[in-house]
């Protein structure tokens, strides 16, 4: 029987170390339409992942998204097509169809599909398994649960620990339940959301099936979609385990479980609610044995840990973590139990529920039912001498004013508030029933708090377009800014995990008086302005400044401020916004975050503010020392050399560094980047292969901003064709200099080339 050829074996020249005798030997194995990728997944010589990897990068292919499929392309792509050419459709627009394939050099298929849509075809690196799997899902959705079922692990064991209920309360209906296959995809569900660092697992009836959604770093991601036949013993399963009554599907309920995943106890809150295609169930998930952070722990801004601390150190009043729901609150006032635990200090905490168990401390539990509510279990909290207490949240005038009362005799109340900024927790706790001059002799100080995702740092880019037109006032000039990419460690989304940003508003006397007064919440916000408080805006822009998230995250986090509190309006000003004139040349007027700018040089008729805000870009060199000095007694020139060979660098900077040059020296392009606008350098030395960003990449950047477009830029590289030559002078380099070289022709390009800026 003849050997066939597999109809993908220009994959064969991506992998290493698939031989020309591995590859006759999977020819003869395979069965017939079997192509060589999933031949080598089926052998186990590579996964997937490995060969989506290999490929990527070689070809420069984007790898599809399969959890991102647009309907529409399903009906634009007959399902005889699909399944001939083994495509998978994801988006159809007027002008294009975006399909995902493990063989994107079909020609055969990409025409035939082209002519069959009058589109044209983009393609998207896919595995096959998870072509077929999508397609079954798409076109016969009723096959899609067997799918899901099909080749399901034990990595991950889940068993549900029941509250010992009494024998009457086992009823049919669960034992029925425990038999459907169903049970194995709550299971699923369940320890697939816990593993994958979840929150929240949504379950969400609509047409055509049930969504499951998780939601990761505070963004829900869809998993999965289940046919609708699935739907009910799905949520009805659910229902069962946490107690709730499935014959009642017109009325919310909450419940509770408890499960263990790999022998890990967790603890998850549920909650129904019927909608118009069916009940709607969420599913909290509380790690009761996550560890507890340090502030630190929590990405905070330089100084932002240190006033947390400053207000940890009152013995008495009360401070407030405020936000929305998921915000971190409850972890960061866990965060401050931590920093103030010790021996010789009494700590009781009251919630609902107890997200975190920590040992030398006493938490109450919260039971509604039986008439433990935070009000009645602070009162009694009070009895037992406590030196610090935390409230899980305060919700209702009683517990205010009881929390409000221990802070006024010698306690310390820790506790949470819903209200967006810090200004508003105060008009929050008047609206509840307090009166205003107890608020203000007993605030110690109010924290507002977000979360931001981080950006993976595998996969973050550089980004090279300029920023919208609003956002731009507030980013300094010449500040790299970062993007998400996208990688199998972040599952494609560009980040991974979280931190904090904070609005910390601190009592003053002025904001006492305020208060008392009864004033408004953007009253006592201004004045808290002055007296030093950053907004949350101005926290999450350092962040994204320093490169640990993007703009689109802050935006998506926090709302931009109005005109009024841009760079140039009354209230504030950017932060790190940069002024520059012809006759300040050489001074560099930075405002930190927060603080208000004053101009150079006043206007005519107005007196001269003090500033200390003033930085020098060149410090002057102390008494009885002169500064070293280059070619004509004029100031040493700043040279960036930019080369991932350290001894080569090493030599360049000591030749340099003998004719007169002040040398700064980066190993990478994002390295550069950031050495550009810390040093501001006459000249950049630039070697164009470079780990992560490549010269190609920071040239471009360099030319794309005003602040460095004029800065010179000499090329050197150990690819000396003429193309590449070409390349680099059409991006705005300088000169060109190819490896290896004499020391002499370097200094004379240097001096050249300054000598014609000059």
């Amino acid at each position: 029987m003849p050997v066939t050829a597999f109809p993908d074996e220009w994959l064969a020249q991506s992998l290493e170390g698939l031989t020309p005798q591995l590859l006759q030997e999977l020819r003869g194995k395979s069965e017939s339409g079997k192509t060589l990728w999933e031949s080598l997944v089926a052998a186990k010589i590579a996964t997937d992942a490995q060969i989506i990897d290999k490929v990527s990068h070689r070809f420069r292919l984007k790898v599809a998204d399969p959890s991102k499929i647009d309907l529409t392309a399903r009906d634009g792509v007959p399902e005889q097509l699909a399944r001939r050419y083994r495509v998978l459709p994801l988006r159809l627009t007027d002008s294009y169809l975006e399909l995902g394939t493990a063989n994107p050099f079909d020609l055969d298929a990409e025409k035939a599909l082209a002519f069959a849509t009058a589109r044209e075809i983009r393609l998207f690196l896919l595995a096959p398994s998870k072509i077929s799997e999508k397609l079954d899902e798409i076109y016969k959705p009723e096959r899609a649960l067997d799918k899901l079922l099909e080749g399901m692990g034990d990595a991950a064991i889940l068993t549900t620990i029941p509250d010992a209920p009494h024998p009457e309360e086992l009823n049919v209906s669960e034992a029925d339940a425990s038999q459907k296959p169903v049970v194995r995809l709550v299971d699923m569900i369940i320890s697939e959301g816990i593993l994958s660092r979840a929150s929240d697992i949504h379950v969400e009836p609509e047409e055509g099936g049930v969504a499951v959604r998780y939601r990761i770093d505070g963004v829900l991601r869809q998993v999965m979609k289940i046919p609708r036949q699935a739907g009910l013993p799905l949520i009805s399963r659910i229902k069962i385990m946490s107690s709730l009554d499935i014959a009642d599907r017109l009325r919310p309920q909450d419940g509770r479980a408890r499960v263990a995943v790999n022998g890990q106890p967790i603890d998850l809150r549920v909650s129904t609610l019927p909608a118009q295609l069916g009940e709607k169930v969420v599913i909290r998930i509380l790690d009761s044995r996550a560890t507890v952070k340090s502030l630190e722990s929590l990405g905070l801004n330089p100084g932002e840990a240190e006033a947390i601390k400053r207000l940890l150190e009152n013995h008495e009043g009360i401070l407030l973590v405020t936000g929305p729901t998921g915000s971190g609150k409850t972890t960061t006032l866990y965060s401050c139990i931590n920093q103030i635990k010790s021996e010789g200090v009494n700590i009781v905490t009251v919630e609902d529920p107890v997200e975190y168990r920590m040992q030398g401390i006493v938490q109450v539990q919260v039971q509604e039912k039986a008439g433990l509510t935070f009000a009645a279990a602070l009162r009694s909290i009070l009895r037992q001498d406590p030196n610090v207490v935390l409230v899980g949240e305060i919700r209702d005038k009683e517990t205010a004013q009881i929390a409000v009362q221990a802070s006024l005799t010698g306690h310390l109340v820790l506790s949470t508030l819903h209200t967006n900024d810090a200004a508003n927790a105060v008009t929050r706790l008047v609206d509840i029933g307090v009166e205003a001059y107890k608020i203000a002799a007993s605030l110690r100080g109010v924290v507002a708090q977000r979360l931001m995702r981080k950006l993976c740092p595998t996969c973050k880019e550089v980004w090279m377009e300029a920023p919208a037109e609003r956002l731009r006032r507030w980013i300094p000039k010449g500040t790299p800014l970062y993007r998400a990419g996208g990688c199998p460690d972040c599952a494609m989304t560009g980040y991974r995990g979280r931190f904090s940003i904070l609005e910390i508003l601190t009592m003053t006397a002025e904001l006492e008086r305020r208060i008392a007064a009864g004033e408004a919440a953007d009253r006592i916000a201004e004045a808290a302005r002055r007296g030093g408080m950053k907004s949350l805006w101005d926290s999450g822009l350092a962040h994204v400044t320093r490169g640990e998230s993007t703009l689109d995250e802050l935006t998506r986090v926090v709302d931009i401020p109005s005109d009024e509190a841009a760079p140039g309006g009354p209230e504030q000003r950017s932060a790190g916004a940069t002024r520059k004139s012809a006759a300040t040349d050489g001074l560099r007027f930075t405002t930190p975050p927060g603080a208000v700018a004053v101009p150079p040089f006043p206007e005519p008729g107005v007196a001269a503010p003090v500033s200390t805000h003033f930085d020098l870009l060149e410090e002057p060199a102390p008494p009885g020392e002169t500064r070293r000095s280059g070619a004509h007694g004029q100031p040493a020139s700043k040279v960036l050399l930019v080369d991932d060979e350290d001894s080569l660098r090493k030599v360049m900077r000591d030749l340099l560094e003998r004719d007169g040059y002040d040398v700064t020296e980066a190993r990478d392009g994002v390295q550069a980047l950031d050495q550009v606008d810390r040093v501001g350098p006459d000249i950049i030395v630039l070697d164009l292969n470079l780990p992560g960003l490549d010269g190609y990449g920071v040239l471009s950047h360099l030319r794309s901003r005003p602040a460095t477009a004029n800065i010179p830029v000499i090329v050197l590289t150990a690819k000396g064709d003429e193309d590449n030559e070409v390349r680099v002078f059409e991006l705005g380099a300088d000169d060109f200099l190819t490896k290896p070289f004499r020391a002499r022709a370097l200094s004379a390009r240097l001096e050249a080339v300054l000598g014609r800026r000059r």
